[in-house]
């Protein structure tokens, strides 16, 4: 009975033993991840091309994006990091000069769209700077907020403030005993305690609307 037992134990550790590899094997192929590409003029051009069919991007984003496949390249298959760096840089000379690339034209679409969803001036300085637009640029870009919007940052509080049900967007009965975190969602989003404070205590959103109205209005 006990030589029974004792056989009983050493193939159940057997048959758990082959499940437990046999599990492993099945893993192995969709866990095992895929040497990267080597880093060749046309292999970067291809990805470069196939990043600006899904994505908008400055120049210097386009550089850092693959530049990593390029220190990938390196690490695994001993490419040359200098070589690689001066296909990039030759690579985004020429779509400056063509037109793929825009700094410029970038920024501005970009900024645009984040002063329409809510973002402060200074936030978007600081989406933008972590996509390598030039500090200059960004200035620049974000004085030409004013052209269709006398007042884009107070326009932007407003949105920000609708889209999280602050200030005159909560219900009347909370409002006052809010009014703190209010105030400090807006400045933690960037926005400046002036503005802030117009914004949550309007007593209507109307009025808030009636004054992004006049705003656009003399812009005309």
């Amino acid at each position: 009975m006990v030589q029974k037992s004792k056989l009983f134990v050493v193939n159940l550790k057997k048959t758990v033993a082959e499940d437990f590899m046999r599990l492993k094997n099945l893993k192995e192929p969709s866990e095992r991840k895929k040497a990267p590409r080597k880093a060749t003029p046309k292999s970067l051009e291809n990805a470069a091309l196939y990043y600006l069919q899904r994505f908008s991007s400055s120049s210097e984003n386009l550089r850092r994006v693959l530049m990593r496949r390029v220190q990938r390249s390196a690490h695994h298959h001993g490419t040359d990091l200098e070589e690689g760096t001066e296909i990039i840089a030759a690579l985004i000379k020429r779509y400056n000069e063509v037109g793929l690339l825009d700094d410029a034209q970038f920024a501005r679409a970009r900024a645009k769209s984040l002063n329409r969803r809510g973002s402060s001036v200074r936030a978007i300085r600081a989406k933008l700077s972590e996509k390598g637009v030039a500090a200059d640029l960004i200035s620049e870009t974000l004085k030409k907020l004013t052209d269709e919007d006398q007042n884009p940052e107070f326009t932007a509080a407003v949105t920000f403030a609708r889209k999280r049900r602050i200030g005159p967007f909560r219900a009347d009965d909370n409002r006052a005993e809010l009014r703190e975190k209010d105030l400090t969602a807006l400045a933690r989003a960037g926005f400046n305690y002036d503005i802030a404070q117009k914004v949550i205590e309007a007593e209507t959103t109307e009025e808030l609307e009636d004054e992004i109205e006049q705003n656009i209005k003399g812009q005309d």
